[in-house]
C-alpha cells in the first residue's frame, strides 16, 4: 500500500512536470542559441549561408532544412568545425529529428520536445537519489515535486539547448558520489561497477558540456573536505591503516592481525581511479577546445575587459536572480507594467514569510542524524560550485553568472537541499516566520509545504506564458515595426563574425515567415513574390581591426540595389556614412527590441 502511495506520488509530480514543460512548447521565438542546436542537429551547416552578398529569406533560412541523407558524421564534422561545444547532446539531437522528420510548421516543437522530455525524466531520477541519499521517500517526493514546478527547470526544458542532458548527467554523477561518501563512511567497499559507471556518467556530462568540469570539481571540494574531516578525526588510524596496506603488498603467513582488505585505502584507491579516467576522458576534448577558432568569439560576453563598479556588484545580483528563480518566479517581465509591480511585491512578501522557515528547516536537517550526512554532502555541493563561479568572475574575469543556464551544473544539488528542507517542514506540527521583528506568522508544516509548492505552479506558468525568462531575443516584436515603417524594399544588414550574428538575422527571417499572410508563406515556391514581400538579408563580414571593411561592403551593395529601399542596420558594429547613397535616418524614435539595436535609412 505504502509504495502504491509513493509510486502514484511520485507519477502526479511527473504528469505535473510534463504539463508545465510541454504547454506553450513552440509559442515562443527562437533565439540564436536554439538556431545553433537546430542547424547541426540536422547535420547541416552555417557556411552554406553566403557573406557579403544580399541574400534572400529562403537562402538564409536554408541550413534549417530537414535532410534524410545527412548522417551523424555530418553533425560532428559541422559541429566541430564551426562552433566549440561537445557533440553528445547534438547526436542525440539528430536522431530525435530522424526519428520525426520534421516540416517547417514542426521543426520547432520537435526540437524543444527532446530537452523538455529529458526535463520530465529529471524528476522520477532526482525522486531516486533524495531517498538514496537521505534514506527518505518523503525527501525524494518533496525534491520530485520541486524538481517539477521548479521555473528555473522549466525554463531549461523549454529551450532546445542541451542543459536538461546535462541535469540528468549532474543527476548521476551525484548518485555515484554519494554511494562513495556512504562506502567510506561505513566503511565498505566502494563497488567496481560503481567506479566504472561514475567514469563513464563524468565523461559523458563533458562531452555534453564543458562546463560539467564545474560539477567535478564542486564534487571533489565535497571529497576532499569530508576525507580531511575524518583525518581531523584519527589521523594515526588512517596512518596506520595506509602503512598496514603497504605491507599486505607482501603478506607474510602469521601476520593474521593485518586486513589486506582495508576498506578505507581501496575506497581512496578507486577514487583516484574515478579521477584517472574522468580526467583522461575530458582531457580528449583540450585539442579540439584549444584548436577552436571560434572558441574566443563565442564567449566574449561572459569575459570582463576593463572592470568597472558594475562588473564588481553585476555576479552578485546575477546570482541571486538565478537562485531566486529556482522556487519562485512571478510575471516581472509582463508588459504591464501594474503586473510587474504586483509581482515583485508578492515575490516579495513571499521570499520575507519563506526564507525564514527554510533556513530554519535547512539547520534542523543538518543537526539530524539520518539526514546529516545528505545535507552535508549536497549543501558542500552546492557552495563549492557557487565559490567556482565566483572565484571565475573575481579572479580570472570570466563572469558566468551573466548566463543563468550555466547553473545547471549544481541545479540538482540546490534542489536536494530544497527537498530535504521541505520534509522537515512537512513533519513539523507549526512553523513560524519572522524577519526584521515582524509578528510571527504561524500555518501547519503540511499547508506551508502545498504553498511553496503552489507558488513554484504558478511560477512556471509564468515561464510557459513567456511571462518570466523571456527570450533576449525578440524578433517577434521587431518584425512589426519593420513591416509598420517600411512600404517599399527592405534591406536587414548586420555585420557577421560568427555563426551567432546568423542566428540573430535568422530570428528574424523566422518570425518574418512565420507572421506572413497564407498566400505568401513559401517564398520558394511562389516565384512572383516581389522584394516588398520578404527582405534581403546582408551578412558583412567583420573583422575587429578593420571595421571599415564591413561597411564598404554595406556601401557596395546599397549602389547594386533598385531604389526606392528601406536599409535597417540590426547589430551592425561598424561605422556607416550613407550621404553619399542618398540615404537619411528615420526621423521618429522607434521603440526599442531586445537583443536587437537597429537603425532605419531611407534611400531614395
Amino acid at each position: 500500500m505504502i509504495k502504491n502511495k509513493q509510486l502514484l506520488l511520485l507519477l502526479l509530480w511527473t504528469a505535473i512536470a510534463c504539463i508545465l514543460r510541454f504547454a506553450n512548447l513552440d509559442s515562443k521565438p527562437l533565439w540564436t542559441d536554439e538556431f545553433s542546436t537546430l542547424v547541426f542537429s540536422l547535420g547541416n551547416s552555417f557556411r552554406g549561408v553566403p557573406i557579403d552578398l544580399p541574400i534572400s529569406l529562403s537562402t538564409l533560412l536554408e541550413p534549417l532544412q530537414f535532410r534524410p541523407n545527412t548522417n551523424t558524421a555530418d553533425v560532428l564534422r559541422n559541429l566541430l568545425l564551426e562552433s566549440n561545444h561537445p557533440p553528445v547532446y547534438f547526436m542525440l539531437a539528430h536522431w530525435w529529428m530522424r526519428l520525426f522528420s520534421p516540416s517547417e510548421d514542426s521543426l520547432v516543437w520537435i526540437a524543444r520536445s527532446l530537452p523538455a522530455l529529458l526535463g520530465v525524466i529529471s524528476v522520477p531520477a532526482i525522486y531516486s537519489l533524495g531517498r538514496f541519499a537521505f534514506n527518505s521517500p518523503l525527501v525524494g517526493q518533496c525534491a520530485a515535486a520541486m524538481m517539477a514546478v521548479s521555473p528555473y527547470g522549466i525554463y531549461l526544458a523549454q529551450e532546445a539547448r542541451h542543459y536538461t542532458l546535462g541535469i540528468l548527467l549532474v543527476i548521476a554523477s551525484l548518485f555515484c558520489l554519494t554511494l562513495a561518501v556512504k562506502k567510506l563512511q561505513q566503511p565498505a567497499h566502494f563497488p567496481v561497477w560503481a567506479v566504472m559507471a561514475w567514469i563513464i556518467v563524468n565523461c559523458f556530462g563533458i562531452a555534453s558540456h564543458y562546463f560539467f568540469a564545474l560539477t567535478l570539481c564542486a564534487e571533489a571540494i565535497v571529497l576532499i573536505a569530508l576525507l580531511w574531516q575524518e583525518y581531523l578525526k584519527s589521523p594515526k588510524l588512517i596512518l596506520t591503516q595506509i602503512s598496514s596496506k603497504f605491507r599486505c603488498l607482501k603478506p607474510h603467513p602469521k601476520n593474521l592481525i593485518v586486513n589486506c582488505q582495508l576498506s578505507t585505502v581501496n575506497g581512496l584507491t578507486r577514487l583516484l581511479t574515478v579521477a584517472i579516467g574522468t580526467l583522461a576522458g575530458g582531457l580528449v576534448w583540450l585539442p579540439i577546445f584549444l584548436s577552436n577558432k571560434y572558441g574566443s568569439e563565442l564567449t566574449n560576453w561572459i569575459v570582463s575587459g576593463d572592470r568597472s563598479w558594475l562588473d564588481w556588484i553585476s555576479p552578485i545580483f546575477q546570482a541571486l536572480a538565478g537562485w531566486i528563480t529556482v522556487i519562485s518566479l512571478l510575471p516581472v517581465e509582463s508588459p504591464n507594467l501594474a503586473v510587474v509591480i504586483v509581482s515583485v511585491i508578492a515575490m516579495t512578501i513571499y521570499f520575507i514569510w519563506v526564507l525564514p522557515i527554510m533556513f530554519g528547516s535547512l539547520k534542523t536537517s543538518l543537526n539530524t542524524t539520518d539526514t546529516r550526512l545528505g545535507t552535508v554532502i549536497y549543501g558542500g555541493f552546492v557552495l563549492g560550485a557557487i565559490f567556482l563561479f565566483f572565484s571565475f568572475a573575481y579572479i580570472l574575469g570570466i563572469d558566468l553568472t551573466r548566463g543563468a543556464r550555466y547553473n545547471f551544473v549544481y541545479f540538482p544539488g540546490a534542489i536536494l537541499l530544497l527537498g530535504a528542507t521541505l520534509a522537515v517542514i512537512f513533519k513539523t506540527p507549526t512553523v513560524k516566520s519572522q524577519w526584521f521583528h515582524l509578528p510571527a506568522v504561524e500555518i501547519a508544516g503540511k499547508k506551508a509545504v502545498m504553498l511553496i509548492l503552489a507558488m513554484g505552479f504558478v511560477s512556471g506558468f509564468t515561464v510557459n506564458s513567456n511571462l518570466g525568462y523571456r527570450k533576449y531575443y525578440k524578433p517577434d516584436l521587431l518584425v512589426p515595426i519593420v513591416r509598420e515603417v517600411s512600404q517599399v524594399p527592405v534591406l536587414i544588414a548586420t555585420t557577421q563574425k560568427t555563426h551567432v550574428e546568423i542566428g540573430e538575422m535568422m530570428g528574424i527571417g523566422w518570425e518574418w515567415r512565420s507572421s506572413a499572410t497564407d498566400s505568401v508563406t513559401d517564398v520558394r515556391k511562389n516565384e512572383e513574390v516581389q522584394l516588398s514581400d520578404f527582405p534581403l538579408f546582408l551578412l558583412a563580414n567583420y573583422q575587429r581591426n578593420q571595421p571599415e571593411i564591413a561597411a564598404a561592403k554595406l556601401d557596395r551593395t546599397i549602389r547594386k540595389l533598385q531604389r526606392p529601399l528601406d536599409l535597417w542596420l540590426v547589430n551592425f558594429r561598424a561605422p556607416v556614412n550613407l550621404e553619399a547613397q542618398k540615404c537619411e535616418i528615420e526621423s521618429r524614435d522607434l521603440p526599442p527590441v531586445d537583443g536587437y539595436e537597429y537603425q532605419v535609412y531611407h534611400c531614395s
